[in-house]
Order: C-alpha cells, then sequence, then structure tokens
C-alpha cells in the first residue's frame, strides 16, 4: 500500500493505492492550513478505507514547486512518516502531477502555476517513444516568453490565473488548448508507483522541496542586521 500527500498548494489531497492504483482518496481547499489539517485528514482517510499505517509500503510526496508553507509541510510529513514507518521515500515533481493526466493525448503538456511577481511556473512533458519524459524542466517564466517559445498544438493546464490564460491564448490561438482540472494525489500515486517498481527511490536524509525563488521574506543575515 502506498500513501501519496500532495500539499504544493492551496488545494491539499492524499491518496491511498496499492501498486498504484487509488483506493482511498480525499482533496479539498486547505488554503494556508496544511499544517493543522493534514495529519487530521490522513487519519480520518486511513479509518474510511480501514488501512492502518504499518499497511503503507511506500510514501509518495509532491515536492514543489508550490506554497513555501504547503511544501514544508508535506515535505516534511512525508519524510517522518517514511522513517517512521520505515518505508521507501519518492518525491515527484508537481507540475508533472498537473500534466499527466493527458499523457494518453500524445500532445505536448505545459503545466503552468502562478508563481506571483506577474510571473509563472512552468515545464514541458510529453509522450514519446513508449515513455512519458520531462522534455523542460521546472522554471519561472512570464506568459510571453512561454509562448515565444511554444510552435505546436499544446495542452496547457494547472491553476493560473485567469490573465495567464487569456495571454496564452491571445499569443498562441489553437495552438493552445487550455484545459484546467483539479490536481489530485491519485495521479501522484501512480506516478510514484511507476518509480518505486523500478527501485528508484529518494533518500529521505537529502529530499528537499523544489523551490524556484528563495522566500520572499527572509531571516536578515548578522551582516546586514549590523549595518
Amino acid at each position: 500500500m502506498e500513501l501519496a500527500l500532495d500539499t504544493s498548494t492551496d488545494i491539499a489531497s492524499i491518496a491511498l493505492s496499492s501498486c498504484g492504483e487509488v483506493q482511498a482518496e480525499m482533496t479539498w481547499l486547505s488554503g494556508q492550513n496544511h499544517t493543522v489539517e493534514l495529519m487530521p485528514n490522513l487519519l480520518h482517510l486511513l479509518q474510511q478505507a480501514k488501512i492502518e499505517f504499518k499497511d503503507i509500503d511506500a510514501v509518495v510526496v509532491a515536492k514543489g514547486p508550490g506554497s513555501f508553507n504547503g511544501l514544508r509541510v508535506g515535505v516534511a510529513t512525508a519524510k517522518g512518516l517514511s522513517y517512521a514507518l520505515d518505508v521507501p521515500l519518492v518525491g515527484i515533481g508537481t507540475l508533472e502531477v498537473e500534466a499527466f493526466p493527458y499523457v494518453e493525448t500524445g500532445l505536448p503538456v505545459c503545466p503552468v502555476q502562478n508563481a506571483g511577481r506577474g510571473e509563472i511556473a512552468t515545464a514541458l512533458y510529453q509522450l514519446q517513444n513508449g515513455g512519458w519524459q520531462r522534455l523542460i524542466a521546472e522554471h519561472i517564466t512570464t506568459a510571453e516568453e512561454l509562448c515565444a517559445s511554444i510552435s505546436t498544438e499544446t495542452i496547457f493546464c494547472g491553476r493560473f490565473s485567469p490573465d495567464i490564460a487569456q495571454q496564452i491564448e491571445q499569443r498562441l490561438g489553437k495552438r493552445a488548448i487550455i484545459l484546467k482540472g483539479l490536481r489530485r494525489a491519485g495521479f501522484l500515486a501512480e506516478l510514484g508507483w511507476r518509480r518505486l517498481k523500478i527501485g528508484e527511490f529518494d533518500n529521505p536524509t537529502t529530499l528537499q522541496p523544489l523551490y524556484l525563488r528563495p522566500p520572499s521574506v527572509t531571516t536578515k543575515s548578522r551582516k546586514e542586521i549590523k549595518r
């Protein structure tokens, strides 16, 4: 049994799966309340599914990009459970989870996430030669720069503002297929299982959230304070 945790954004999701097949799942609007809501909802899901912690054989976590607080809570919880249960841990990029539902279309899939300051976080994935491939790694850019790099019909998915969607539609026209689905931990579980079954795990000691930029508010260094 695998446990999948996604607290990357204000939408949180958890799932229990068996060899990647979802057995129970819960998705809710958490806002900034991941710290107080994650464990109670996890305990509730385990109870409803009649599953105990000892039945969990692996933990899969969405590692970002996303909100700083949400990612810290999710990754820390996943690492703690991996240690406590002595089971493998797998970290999967949040943008890949956004893109994965559209794998069977065969089209390039470009997940988009609001990054603030008029910017977006994005990447590019596609099914090629029978395998799910990341063509462009996660990075920060603008809608204008992203559209300038798109030359073929592409699926755009994720949670992003109407303004960003409008820019993409205006600049790309029919080349843009905009789909706004709900990111679910069930897809995270399937991606995690794909790695688990080929023996690819992450080290709980070194796995860190994927932040594409530093926090907007940071603690001042001693040198800055002296100034």
